[in-house]
């Protein structure tokens, strides 16, 4: 027996039914020296005993029993326990039984006598089927992760405006900028992008990969061979030909995280896979055609990396073909309950403990801070609360050290009026940092020179 036969065997437990007590003991021996663990029963009412009782894989039943018969014995079964496989022993073989049994939810049958080798090649068969089922059942949750329905969380204008956006790009193979700070959600809109894109693009190839690529994070002699790959025989060591990741992805989805950070060499060859949809790996003399869409993101004004000639400006209108941008969390502070309780209640179920939520000081302290780590950094606040706290309310005490509202911050206060002239003296000393004349200013805040000055003494704002 091989070993990954023998790690499933170690670990799989089968019932045996059949009232004939040397099938029974046959079956018992065999399938012990296989290395599985089992039981034994001699009828379907003890069978039914041992299954309450305890888990099982497998069951091996006769279809012929006294008392309760095998078809009976395997829709209780399954009543209690659906998980398990089944395998039904006539001694008839014929169409009729089979055909009952596998109506009720049987995976296979044997017949009379039974060959031992042929027991073991249909055990060995339902367990790998079994294995890949639940491999295939992972991966679709892994998939469903990240549909925006479940992952991207905000009522806010702000972000009702990016996901709008998104949506109406998504079905289309339109080259797409994400921008925002750093922890504002950008990967997860694209996922969301990507994911759209093959839920409702009907020419798509529903396998299309998802490949994200930080370039700020690999270096920048190997990033090039990363997203294009090389052929053999490029550079020393390079004993085969590598498909880079535009290859990779298919009909799928690259998306390049921190694109400002790209060489401007490795951005030549990036525009023209935009441009040609083609593209040359290293030591390569023809061109490979590509079909993958290309999503980028930046926390940088890419302009202003234009004008220092860090970037490309033909690859930056390129890229700008849709731009979407990610509010940061400070621009839609009304989302953030709805983050906590998302954030709390996925942290609480991966540490095994229950939190209701955030008490009253809690949260006001969550709604004011400044949050410059955004999102991600919320997240973190929260993940460590449920690791240190015992809940059920998360308290102002497990939150992070140096976690408080901002001086003047609307939402450390319940009281409105107060909120309100915070707010209008935060407002208006962000129209006088952009605009130095007074005149300006007031007309930007659609009101009187007069009602500026009159409203900078009332607030105590600083000529």
């Amino acid at each position: 027996m091989s070993e990954t036969k023998k790690q499933t065997a170690d670990s799989t437990k089968i019932l045996i039914i059949d009232d004939e007590p040397l099938i029974r003991e046959t079956l018992r021996e065999f399938l012990t020296q296989e290395g599985f663990q089992t039981e034994c029963a001699s009828n379907a009412e003890e069978g039914l005993v041992l299954v309450k009782k305890s888990r099982f894989d497998l069951a091996l039943c006769d279809l012929q029993l006294p008392g309760m018969d095998g078809i009976q014995f395997l829709q209780e079964l399954l009543r209690i326990s659906p998980e398990v496989l089944v395998l039904m022993i006539t001694a008839y073989g014929s169409v009729e039984n089979a055909v009952e049994a596998f109506k009720k939810g049987a995976q296979d049958y044997l017949i009379k006598p039974i060959i031992l080798e042929e027991l073991s090649g249909k055990i060995q068969r339902l367990l790998e089927q079994r294995r890949l089922a639940l491999e295939n059942q992972w991966l679709r949750r892994e998939l469903n992760r990240f549909t925006p329905e479940t992952k991207i969380i905000g009522n806010s204008m702000a972000m009702k405006a990016a996901l709008e956006l998104a949506k109406r790009v998504s079905p289309t193979r339109s080259t797409v900028l994400l921008t925002g700070e750093s922890g504002t959600g950008k990967e997860l809109l694209a996922r969301a992008i990507h994911e759209g894109d093959i839920s409702n693009h009907g020419g798509k190839d529903s396998t299309g990969r998802f490949i994200a690529v930080n370039c700020a994070a690999i270096p920048n002699d190997l990033l090039e061979n990363q997203l294009f790959g090389h052929r053999k025989g490029a550079f020393t060591g390079a004993d085969r030909d590598q498909t880079g990741v535009f290859v990779h992805a298919g009909r799928g989805t690259v998306f390049l995280d921190e694109i400002s950070e790209l060489p401007l060499a490795t951005q030549a060859k990036l525009l023209r896979a935009i441009e040609l949809k083609e593209i040359l790996p290293v030591g390569a003399n023809e061109p490979i055609t590509v079909e993958a869409r290309i999503l980028a993101a930046t926390n940088k004004d890419l302009i202003k990396e234009v004008a220092a000639q860090r970037f490309r400006e033909d690859l930056y209108y390129r890229l700008n073909v849709v731009t979407i941008t990610m509010p940061p969390l400070r621009d839609r502070r009304e989302d953030i309950p709805e983050l906590i309780e998302f954030l709390l209640q996925k942290h609480s179920k991966t540490l095994g403990k229950r939190f209701n939520g955030v008490n009253h000081d809690a949260m006001q302290i969550l709604m004011s801070c400044a949050w410059k780590g955004n999102v991600r950094e919320l997240e973190n606040a929260l993940q460590r609360a449920v690791i240190l706290a015992d809940g059920p309310l998360v308290t102002p005490m497990d939150l992070p050290p140096g976690l408080s509202p901002l001086e003047g911050d609307p939402y450390a206060i319940d009281a409105l009026e107060e909120a309100v002239k915070r707010f209008e003296k935060k407002h208006i000393e962000k129209i006088l940092g952009r605009f130095q004349d007074k005149k300006e200013a007031a007309k930007k805040l659609e009101i009187a020179l007069s009602s500026l000055y009159r409203r900078m003494a009332e607030l105590g704002i600083q000529p």
